[in-house]
Parts: C-alpha cells; structure tokens; sequence
C-alpha cells in the first residue's frame, strides 16, 4: 500500500515537469521553468501522506535548480516582449474603445483576447460569458482559442488553464503566434526570379532589404543587432516619406538619437504606435521578435499607402430646408456684423490715447467724451438686446422644423458679442481715466510757464548790470597794481560762477515743460535761448578781460627777473677773472670742480635768460591788445643778451687753463704711482716659494695668474701715462724740466719685472706636473684597494634577493675595474713625462709597482667571486621554489583533508568548479616541479658542495607531490559519486511535479460544463494527459533501474 502511495505521489510530481518540456519544445520563448507560487501551492494542496521534511527538501533543489538556469538576459527579453506586445494589443482594440494595462491579468478572463481576435480576424467570435469565476474565464479563453484552431493556427501544449493561471511564457507564446498569424504570415514577397520566399519572417526581412538597399551603412542581415543604431528605421521611413526625415544628417554613433527621432515619426506623422523605447532596442541583445512585431506594422501602413485611391468629395448636399435656414441666419449675422464692427471701431477710436495738446482742446475733448456715454452707447445697447431676441427666434424655428439648431460663426455667437462689449467698456473706462489725467497735466503746464516766465525777467535784469561792470579796463603801469586789479577780478569771476545754478534753474524749468509738451514752447525755448546768449556773452567779456589781466601781469614779473639775472651775471664775472691755477693735483681738481659748478650755473642761467627773452618778445608780437611799447621790450632783452655772452666767453678761458694745469700734476703723479707698484711686484715674486702639494702649488699658480693679468692691465696704463708725458713735452707747457729722465727709468724698471715673472711661471709648471702624478696616483690606489676589498668579500647572500643584489654589485665593480686600465696606462705615461729631477725619484718608481701589482690583484679575485656567487644564486632559487610548492601542496592537503561531500546539488556543483580550477594549479605547479629537478641535476652535474641536501630536498618534495595527487583523485571520485546520485533524486523530483501537475488538472476537470462543449473539450484534454501519462511510464522503470545501480 505504501509503495503504490508513493508512485502516485511521484506521478502527480512529474506530471509537472513533463508539461513544462512539453511547452518548450512548442514555443520558442517558452522557458522551462514554471511558476514558483503555483509550483508550492500544488504542493500544499497535495494531500497523501508525505513527510513534510521530504518534500520541503525536494522543493528547495527544484527552485535552486530552476534559479540556476535563468538568466538576468532571459528576464529582460521577456519585460521587453511583454511591454511591446502589450502595445501591439493596444493598438488594435483601441479600433473597439479597448485597452488592456498588463498582458498577463487583463487576458486571463478570456474577453480581451476575444475582442482582440474578431479585430484581427475581421468575424464575430462566440459571446464571451459573463461572469469572473475561474470556469467562466477557462470557458471564454477556450472559445478563443478553438477560434485559433479553425484558423489552422497551430497551438502545442497551450490550454485554457495556462492563460487564466497567467502562466508568463505561455501567454507570450500565445501572443506571438497570433502575431504570427494574422500579420506576420500574410507577408508575400516576389523575388527577382518571381519565386516566393521560404517563409514569412524571410519575406519581411527581404523586404527590408529592398527598402533599405543603397542607404549607407545599412545592412539588414536579421532582426536584432542591424537595427541597434536606429539607421534601419529611419531608411524605411525616409525610402516612402523622404520629407520627413533628413537622412544624410545621421550617424551610426548617435544610436538613441536616431531610434527615438524614428519612433517619434512614425508615431506623429504615420499614425503607428510606439511599440518599442530607444533603450529597448540599443542593447547588446535586442530581442527579435519584439522587433518583427515592430516593423510588421511599417510593412502594413506602406502597403495599404499605396494601395489606397483617393476618392471624390462628396457633393450635393444642397437642400431646400438648408437653403431656407440660412435665409433665416443671414439676417442674424448682418446684425451681428454691423454691432461687431460698430464695436471695432468704437473701441478703436476710444483707445486713441493722442490728446489736444492745451487745455482748452482737453476740456473740448472730455465734453465730446461726456456725449457718447450718454447719447451714442445706450442705442447700440438696445440693438444688442434684440440681437439676442433675434436669435432665440431662430433656434425656436429650427426646432419647430426639426432642424439641427443653429450655432453662429466663430466671432458672432452671442458670448463673443458680450465678450466685444466687455471690451468696448474697459477701453471707455480706460479713456476716462486718461482724459482726466491729461486734464491734470495740461493744468500743472500753464502753472511752470507762468514760473518760468517770472524766473527771466529777473535773471535778464542781472545780466545786464555785470556786462557793464566787466567791460572796463583800469590796470595799473606796475606790478603790484596789477596784482591787486587781478585779485578785484577774481572776486567778479567769483560772482558770476556762483550766478550759474540759477542760470541752470530757468534751463531745467524750460526742459520739463518741453518734456511734457507745452503747447507755447517756442515762446518758452526763444526766452531761454536769449537768457544763455546774454550768460555767454557775459562770460566772453569776463574771460577777455583776465586774458588782458594775465597779459600786464606776466610782463611785468618777466622786467623783474631780468632785473635779478643782470646783478646775478656781475657778481660771476668777478670769480671768473682769478689768476689762482692751484700748486697740486688736488687743488686743480677742487678749481676744476669749483669752476664746472659755475658753467653748470651759466648754462642754466642761459637757459632761463632765453626763456625771458623769448617770454618777452612774445608781447611784441602780439595782435590786438599789448600791454606795453614794442620798443622797450627789445631795448631791455638786447642788454641782457649782450651781458650773458660776456660771461660765457670768460667761463671757457678760465676752464683750458685749469685743464692745462691738471695734465701737468696728473702726469707726475702717475709716474710715482707706477714705480712704486713695480718695486711692490717685484718684492712679492721674490719672496714666494713652488709649493708643497698640488694644492698649494695650484694656489700660487692662481696667484701668478692674477698678477700676470695686473702686469698686463697695468702696461696699456704706463704705455698711456709715456704718451701723455711725450704730449706735454711737444706742447712745451710750463712746468716740463725732468719729465725725459723719470720715463727712462720706469720703462727699465718694467723690464725686470716682466722677466722675474716668466722665470717664476716655468718653475711653478714643472712643480704642478709632479704633485699632480702623486695625487692621481694615491687617488688610484685607494680605489684599487676599495676594490679589492669588495670582490674579496667572503658575503654570498642568505637568500635569492640578497644573492642577486650582491651579483648586480659585482657586476658594476667588475665593469669598473676594466674601466680603471686606462687609468693606470696614462699613469705610467704621465710619469714618464716629468721632468729629469722628479723622475728620478725611487719615491715615484715604487708606487708606479705597487699600482700595477695591486690592479692584477684585483682583476684575479673578481672573476673568482663571480663564480662563487653565480653558484650560490643557483641554490637559493632551488630552495625557494621548493619552499613555494611545499606551501602550495600544504595548503591543499589542508582545504582537502577538513572538505566533505555535500548532499546539495548546487553545493556540489561548487566543488566540483573549485576542483576545476585545483587541476589548473597542479598542472602549473608540475611544471615548477619539473623546473626544480633539473636545477638539481645541473647542480649535481657540476659538483656543488650541497650536493647531499640537495638530492634529499628534491626526493622530499617528489615524494609530497605524489601524495597530494593521490588525495585528489580520491576526492573526486568521491564527488563524482555524489553527482550521480543527486543528479537521480532531481529526475525523480521533476517526474513526481509532472505527475502531481496532472493530477491537478484532472481534479479540475470536475467543475467543467455539463453542456455538449464541455464535455468534448474535457474529452480532449483526458485523452491528451493520457497520452501524456503513457509517456511517463518509461521513465519510471528507466528510474527504478538507476536505483539499483546506485
């Protein structure tokens, strides 16, 4: 009893797995998975006695191993599909006032699908029945279906049950077949040898093909990617309605651009609905049949473009009833017009916002305003009245005939004639309220005329009394009455300037009545013009009476500063005439001094005297008022003149005598200071040695360099001094007995020190050779014995870094030292070079030995060393590799001694990856331990020293690695074990969901009609579970076998 209640139970299960590869293989977008909600409600329902734990287990490895074939790509091809098919249906019903908002909900109760259907097909479909209870929904989504069916659509595996349970990749599939069918399956295509394609989805991609050919870089190979750049739909659209787009402006790389540009044309301009987003499309994978479905609707809308034949206007729709109700609206809209356009034209004429410009015309103007609000407005008023009585009139005719009832024009309905008179009103308002304000205005004007009028009358009085005040001329004949007549007029100036604000007042009084538009303004402006001529004029005359002023008071002050400059040019002349030519050098440079302090003083004198002349004589020329006779200006510039040229000439007389004084004292000082400047050079090369070292002797060398430059600075200067004696002597000046004797001597005095000091540079030469062969020969030798002592280091390193460190060093200290062999050739050369008195030496021959000895050595010890450490490097890398593999292998034996073997399936699957990746480690750790033993053989081979410990490391890892590839393979045929028998209790889980799935759907069948279609329709599903169910069995006995094995 227990085992048949089991197999039961395991049937009922696998039933569930069996339809869902059932629907797989039926519709390409079917997903094998079902959904995890009904899956467990199935399984709560189920009530045989099962043990609670069991079948949670089962569960949770069937929703793991249904989670792990999903994939993040699958969900949103799916989201995609849904929302393009969801816009496709909309499109259609919205034909019957339609629309659904979720694909999955709104089809379950079969009545959209139904509508859906009679608008693709064109027929009446079955009544759907009324009511929401699941039967009434299975009934309708069969009704529709069966409709599918006799349309010779075929549908595998897709039942009523499936729609109404909202099953999501079904309910897809069903919508692509219907796609498929009533859009997709139409297309024919003839090809150029007038033979049909293959299929539909064949036809239509031909067909883009040929609407696209010629369109750079568009090249339509499938529905997916070729469309990801948005080209593709813009060519279609553009190869049949080429004013819509502007296809040369686009770019492959402007993808989303191009796409929603498309989408939005075809929706606003073709009337096609936007199945599909820009970022649907512009992916890595777009999905293709969301993109059929999309261009099956371009395909559609161009060919019915073509086929359809403008048809003729309808004409004729004269009758007489018409003809009469217009007769009767005719008069109704002469009124209406006439009201309008007296409306128009009212408000036009009120709006005029341009008024008299006086008071008089504003007062005219208000009166004339005052008539037409009391008079002309309340007759039109009554003549709207009964235009609104004239057209209830109408409309009670017009129903009386049974006529459709009349509505004016736009602009003559009674509302638009209330709206005009609202508008008339505001704009009569608005012309009160500006005729008052104008009112106000006008008024405020005549108030600032008659204050400017007041203002230049008294500004005018004024004027005249300061022109007759400044046209007097009484200056005086010297220069303090001058002064004090400028001073009297600048208290006038004074006066005047402070008078100008006024002035400024009856300007800015004229300017504001201009602004506001006085009526009398030229009387206004011709008032202020003469009020500015006269200030104008009056300060003319006040400016041309301090130009006079200025005139008198700048002449006198120019007769006084001659007066000065005369005494000034006496009291020179007196210095000037000394006879006192100084008894030294430093005396003639003070007079010398002294004397260009009084040409500097003359030549500024002289500049202002020719300033005053100039100053002066400018009042000669002047035309029109002079302030005194011509003649006296001249007499005194003239006297001044005569007396400056005077002194000038007595200026240069005195300063060549003194010059001539100062090259005679000059001359002798000179020669002393040469001769004491040799006998000081002299004593200096005499007294120093040649040095006691290189540095010593370049120290003195310096020296000799710096006095060679002053004796030959100090040769141009003595060789100077010589010609300016031999001048003096020629010029035979006072003062020249002896200057031929002390020449003679200073040149033989020259002469003994140029040669002391060419002797003292030859031996300073000789001594610097030689400290110079000494120096470089200690420098060479210290290097050689830094050197040695580091290729003789008995440090090989503790590792493989400090190994290679110390090898990189040696290098370096080896390159240098094979650098170093021209050092000691051009050693050897440079003593050879010394002079006979160092050479000699026994000091020199015995370092040049030790040199060339110590070098040998050295060259000796580095190539020993080199291999020492090449040897040493060798096995440190042999250790440490050891040591990495070692760690390696201790780490696995570790991960693989705690491991166990899950019972999971998923668990499982983990290991088994992480196995994977163990194989590629050891291989790469194989070939590392395959590297290790040939280092270890070389080493052998060669007669290392540890060689003993290096054979037993080499044996000790060989043997470890062996042990840790025996572990591996324990572990996993341990997992593979473990991988069949998980891999049976999911085959056994997805049987028993099949099973249990049947079940279900045989318990519904209980509540189907009674009627003659539901008992066939229940016929047809039992025989198809029983053919489902026979195919079952195998699988079973196929189970029961692997059961044994295991």
């Amino acid at each position: 009893m227990q085992l048949l209640q089991d197999t039961l139970t395991f049937t009922r299960y696998g039933f569930v797995v069996f339809q869902w590869f059932r629907a797989s293989g039926a519709m390409a977008n079917a997903s094998p998975d079902l959904d995890n909600a009904e899956a467990q409600r199935q399984l709560n329902n189920n009530n045989r006695p099962i043990s609670s734990g069991f079948w949670e287990t089962e569960c949770t490895s069937s929703k793991l191993f249904e989670c792990s074939r999903i994939k993040a790509l699958a969900d949103e091809r799916d989201a995609v599909q849904k929302k393009t098919f969801t816009k496709w249906v909309n499109s259609h019903l919205s034909r019957v006032s339609c629309r659904i908002s979720d694909l999955y909900n709104d089809l379950k109760d079969g009545y959209m699908l139904t509508r859906l259907l009679e608008v693709l097909s064109g027929e009446l479909l079955p009544r759907p029945t009324r009511g929401r209870m699941r039967i009434h929904c299975l009934e309708n989504v069969d009704k529709a279906l069966q409709f599918l069916k006799e349309q010779r659509v075929h549908l595998e595996n897709v039942g009523s049950h499936d729609i109404v349970d909202g099953n999501h990749r079904l309910t897809l599939g069903l919508m692509w077949t219907i796609i498929l069918r009533f859009q997709i399956q139409v297309i024919k295509i003839e090809t150029e040898d007038n033979r049909e394609t293959r299929s539909a989805k064949d036809a239509l991609l031909l067909w883009c093909q040929m609407k696209t050919a010629g369109y750079p870089e568009v090249n339509i190979q499938n529905f997916t990617t070729c469309w990801r750049d948005g080209l593709a739909f813009n060519a279609l659209i553009h190869r049949h309605r080429p004013d819509l787009i502007e296809f040369h402006k686009l770019t492959r790389s402007n993808a989303t651009h191009n796409l929603q540009q498309a989408f939005n044309i075809a929706e606003q301009n073709l009337g096609l609905t936007k199945l599909l987003d820009p970022e649907d499309v512009n992916t890595e994978n777009p999905d293709e049949k969301s993109i059929i479905t999309y261009v099956v609707s371009y395909y559609h809308y161009f060919s019915k473009m073509k086929a359809l034949i403008v048809e003729g206007k309808r004409v004729g729709k004269v009758l007489d009833n018409c003809i009469e109700a217009e007769k009767i609206v005719n008069r109704y809209e002469a009124l209406a017009s006439d009201l309008l356009d007296w409306i128009e034209k009212t408000i036009a004429v009120i709006s005029n916002q341009k008024f008299a410009n006086s008071l008089t015309g504003v007062q005219q103007q208000l009166q004339a305003f005052t008539t037409y609000c009391t008079i002309e407005k309340p007759i039109k008023f009554q003549e709207k009245g009964n235009l609104e009585v004239l057209l209830f009139t109408i409309q009670s005719k017009l129903r009386a005939n049974n006529q459709k009832p009349y509505v004016p024009h736009d602009g003559k309905l009674i509302s638009d004639i209330n709206k005009a008179w609202e508008r008339l009103e505001k704009a009569e308002h608005e012309r009160g309220v500006a005729l008052r304000k104008e009112l106000i205005r006008q008024e405020k004007l005549e108030l600032l005329a008659q204050r400017f009028d007041h203002k230049t009358t008294m500004r005018q009085a004024w004027l005249n009394e300061n022109q007759r005040l400044v046209s007097q001329d009484n200056f005086g004949y010297d220069l303090p009455a001058v002064e004090a007549a400028m001073k009297k007029h600048e208290a006038i100036e004074a006066d005047i300037a402070s008078y100008e604000e006024r002035i400024g007042v009856v300007v800015e009084l004229s300017g504001e009545i201009e602004t506001e538009g006085y009526y009398d303004i030229r009387r206004i402006l011709a008032r202020k013009e003469n009020i500015l001529g006269q200030w104008g004029l009056l300060k003319e005359l006040v400016a041309g009476r301090r130009t006079r002023l200025e005139k008198n008071l700048a002449l006198q002050k120019t007769f006084q500063d001659m007066v000065y400059m005369i005494d000034w040019m006496e009291d020179t002349q007196v210095q000037l005439l000394s006879k006192d030519f100084g008894k030294h050098l430093l005396e003639v440079d003070d007079l010398l001094q002294k004397h260009s302090l009084q040409e500097a003083d003359i030549a500024v004198q002289a500049e202002r005297v020719e300033t005053l002349n100039t100053a002066a004589l400018k009042f000669t020329t002047i035309e029109g008022y002079q302030p005194c006779d011509p003649q006296v200006i001249c007499n005194r510039v003239n006297h001044v003149s005569s007396c400056l040229e005077e002194l000038k000439q007595l200026a240069v007389k005195r300063h060549a005598e003194l010059e001539e004084s100062r090259q005679l004292w000059a001359f002798f000082q000179e020669l002393e200071e040469s001769e004491a400047w040799i006998r000081e050079k002299s004593s200096i090369l005499g007294a120093q040695g040649f040095g006691k070292d290189l540095s010593s002797v370049l120290k003195l060398l310096q020296k000799h360099k710096t006095l060679a430059g002053e004796l030959l600075a100090h040769r141009s200067l003595l060789q100077n001094t010589m010609k300016r004696g031999k001048q003096i002597l020629s010029e035979k000046s006072f003062g020249t007995a002896g200057i031929q004797e002390r020449i003679m001597e200073v040149k033989s005095e020259w002469k003994r020190l140029e040669d002391q000091a060419a002797q003292r540079l030859g031996h300073l030469q000789e001594a610097l050779n030689f400290f110079q062969f000494s120096t470089e020969t200690d420098d060479l030798v210290a290097w050689l014995q830094d050197a040695y002592r580091l290729v003789s280091s008995e440090d090989f390193g503790h590792d493989e870094y400090s190994t290679q460190s110390l090898l990189k060093k040696h290098r370096g200290v080896s390159e240098a030292v094979d650098k170093h062999r021209m050092h000691v050739v051009t050693l050897r050369k440079h003593m050879v070079a010394l002079p006979l008195r160092y050479r000699e030496q026994e000091e020199v021959q015995v370092r040049m030995g030790e040199v060339e000895q110590l070098y040998t050595e050295v060259i000796e010890v580095a190539v020993l060393r080199q291999q020492w450490l090449h040897d040493a490097l060798a096995v440190y890398r042999m250790f440490s590799e050891v040591n990495a593999c070692e760690l390696w292998i201790d780490e696995k034996e570790q991960w693989l001694d705690k491991m166990e073997i899950p019972e999971r399936l998923e668990d499982v699957e983990v290991v088994s990856h992480r196995f994977e990746s163990l194989d590629q480690e050891m291989n790469s750790l194989m070939g590392r331990i395959l590297d290790v033993n040939q280092i270890v053989q070389q080493l052998l081979d060669g007669g290392h020293p540890s060689s003993t410990e290096v054979r037993g490391c080499q044996d000790h890892l060989n043997s470890r690695w062996n042990s840790i590839v025996e572990l591996v393979e324990q572990k996993k045929d341990q997992l593979h074990s473990m991988v069949r028998l998980q891999n049976y209790l999911l085959e056994c889980a997805e049987i028993k969901s099949q099973i249990q799935d049947k079940r279900k759907a045989i318990d519904a069948t209980q509540y189907m009609g009674s009627d003659l279609g539901g008992v066939m329709a229940l016929q047809r599903r039992l025989s198809t579970m029983e053919g489902a169910l026979s195919v079952l069995e195998p699988k079973l006995l196929h189970l029961q076998v692997r059961k044994y094995n295991l």
